[in-house]
């Protein structure tokens, strides 16, 4: 197998550019305030897009398919936060007190979208039945995810959401995603035309968030207080957890009685989370908190389950082709 199918793709090296630069030359100032401000429409514009491109067809079509699309919900809602909670006495000495609330966000946020359908293409799974289950738990986590958070941060001592936080995310996320779901009907088509300007406001908002996220966690010491061992911990907590998650997901629905071309759909929809949706909504769920510490775990994992995903959706592929090339 070619070395340069496990190197970080082209996001992977501008995240990585991203916090170098930040650790280099953080903004500060009115500099700062500009970037936020930056931020914040960028994000609204990424949920605006999203909404215009989500196909409410789609997710009608698919939603016959219910007992698979409640096995996905269940691993990306249920499973991973109870991972999260329930392992913390023994992963959380390996990393520090902000990494773990980190953790615990990354448990509580939507699988992807882009990936899980390339993936579960790779694999020769249901596609139609992927498409509709990693639109829906992107769709659902936009308002799943600030309840779980308030639940987490309850359970890990920080109190719960503040009203002010809910008003955030309604005017911040839901009122742009529902205008696009609106507008959809006049630019829905023109959106799926030009995917690549959604690429761009994907990728950019969250390049907009780390850089000022991690410029004001540079200026308050985070690499001061963050040893390499640490770094170490954190990717043995993100290891753990999507190890976790692809055995359950996948002897879990063979236990349901579900055929393969499903199995490979809950695998790739039920072990993903999502970055794209993650860090903006982590600017507006942890203001007050450092930031920089809370992305940094998504960060990581989205690079691992990556590359895992990738060396596991070749094998589901090859297997295939052996089931139907046999006599």
């Amino acid at each position: 197998m070619p070395l340069r199918r496990f190197l970080p793709d082209g996001f992977t090296c501008a995240l990585l550019t991203t916090v170098v630069l930040a650790s280099l030359w953080p903004c500060r100032g009115h500099a700062a305030i500009a970037f936020n401000g930056l931020t914040d429409v960028a994000i609204a514009l990424l949920f605006f897009l999203h909404g215009a491109k989500l196909s409410r067809e789609a997710v009608v079509a698919g939603m016959t398919h219910w007992r698979l699309h409640l096995t996905v919900l269940a691993s990306t809602f249920v499973l991973f936060p109870l991972l999260g909670l329930l392992l913390r006495p023994l992963l959380s000495p390996l990393v520090t007190h902000d990494l773990y609330l980190g953790v615990l966000f990354l448990c509580t946020l939507p699988s992807t979208v882009q990936s899980s359908i390339a993936f579960t293409s790779m694999a020769r799974g249901n596609i139609p039945a992927a498409i509709c289950a990693a639109s829906a738990s992107s769709l659902l986590g936009i308002v799943i995810t600030p309840l779980l958070v308030g639940l987490m941060l309850e359970s890990h001592g920080q109190g719960g959401m503040s009203w002010d936080a809910i008003g955030k995310i309604v005017l911040q996320l839901l009122v742009p995603f529902a205008a696009g779901q609106v507008m959809q009907r006049w630019i829905g088509r023109w959106v799926e035309q030009h995917r690549g300007l959604l690429r761009y406001v994907d990728q950019g908002s969250i390049l907009l968030v780390v850089y000022t996220a991690f410029s004001t966690a540079v200026l308050q010491g985070l690499w001061k207080q963050m040893p390499l061992p640490v770094l170490g911990g954190l990717l043995l907590v993100n290891a753990v957890l999507l190890t976790l998650a692809l055995v359950a997901t996948r002897y879990g629905s063979r236990a349901l009685g579900f055929d393969r071309d499903d199995e490979i759909t809950i695998v790739f929809c039920g072990s993903k989370k999502s970055l794209a949706s993650g860090v903006p909504m982590a600017k507006v769920l942890f203001a007050g908190h450092p930031l920089g510490a809370i992305v940094l775990p998504i960060m990581l994992f989205h690079q691992i389950q990556l590359m895992t995903c990738a060396v596991l959706a070749r094998r589901y592929a090859q297997r295939g082709e052996m089931v139907v090339s046999s006599p």
